[in-house]
């Protein structure tokens, strides 16, 4: 297929390997994304862990709490401009806190809330009317916690990514500091245990690739992989990762020193998975892709 110049910007913007390395691997894997980040990892190209989604629709997120209650949701614009606009915030907290109080446990029962005189659907449909461009409820979660466990919430980049955390034990200040730990660290899993079967197997085959790459000895490997696994499990599973707060501490460790246990993680990155729409790539760059 044809390996377009947007394809290979996309590429470098998640792994930040060279244009050239970037059009060599979409080439070697005929233009599939996934495989071309892994054809990096192999070749010692890019240490990327994560199939990165092109994170470019704009919105916010946030948090609502009300006792035992919370719920976290995500409404998407089509700029950022929209998204710092006073109307918008305001738009996402009558939805938030209508959903809060609610029953509501889909989508299509969220959008016939009613707010005043109104439906979340009707606000929606009134913004993007007044606002001109397209907004949207793009997802929500809703959470019960029990009277001994407590909630921990915290806002990064002004609601780019947002994190509710729920510990049993402990104490305010800790489920906050462990709610920000994976709001700014952006695990992608709670504690190994949680890790899906598939995603440690992929692991471990692109490892002994890069492992074979490498030139190590064979009989080395599987004490190469166990290793480098653990690497993988610092970077990606929040009870693994170290405490920004203290990097002598793990997050197990600092919630083991508190009492507390780890019960529930949710974490919304504004636009993870979306599309966004492609910018013409400079002439320059063209040229130096074509050949």
């Amino acid at each position: 297929m044809d390996i377009t110049a947007s394809m290979v910007k996309d590429l470098r913007e998640k792994t930040g390997a060279g244009m050239m390395d970037c059009k060599k691997a979409l080439v070697e894997t005929n233009g599939d994304m996934d495989k071309a980040i892994d054809y990096l990892r192999e070749k010692g190209i890019t240490k990327a862990a994560k199939k990165a989604d092109r994170i470019a629709a704009e919105g916010l997120s946030n948090i609502y709490i009300d006792g035992n209650n919370a719920v976290v949701i995500e409404v998407n614009s089509e700029t950022d401009f929209v998204a710092k606009n006073a109307e918008f915030k305001e738009l996402i907290d009558k939805i938030g806190n209508a959903i809060l109080a609610s029953e509501a446990g889909s989508m299509e029962e969220a959008l016939e809330i009613k707010v005043e005189n109104d439906t979340v659907n009707d606000l929606i449909v009134n913004a993007t009317a007044k606002i001109g461009e397209k907004i949207s409820l793009r997802r929500f979660e809703k959470v019960t916690k029990n009277d001994n466990e407590v909630f921990g919430s915290y806002l990064h980049m002004g609601g780019k990514i947002s994190s509710l955390i729920v510990i049993e034990g402990g104490n305010e200040e800790v489920a906050k500091d462990v709610a920000m730990q994976a709001a700014a660290m952006r695990p992608l899993y709670m504690t190994v245990e949680s890790v899906p079967a598939e995603d440690l197997e992929h692991e471990k085959s692109v490892i002994k690739e890069q492992v074979i790459n490498e030139g190590k000895k064979l009989e080395f490997a599987d004490k190469i992989i166990e290793g480098r696994i653990s690497k993988f499990y610092e970077e990606v599973v929040l009870t693994n990762q170290k405490f920004i707060k203290d990097s002598s501490l793990t997050i197990s460790n600092y919630l083991n020193n508190n009492n507390a246990k780890l019960v529930k993680m949710i974490k919304y990155e504004v636009g993870e998975g979306m599309e966004k729409r492609n910018d013409d790539f400079a002439a320059e760059v063209m040229s130096q892709i074509k050949g």
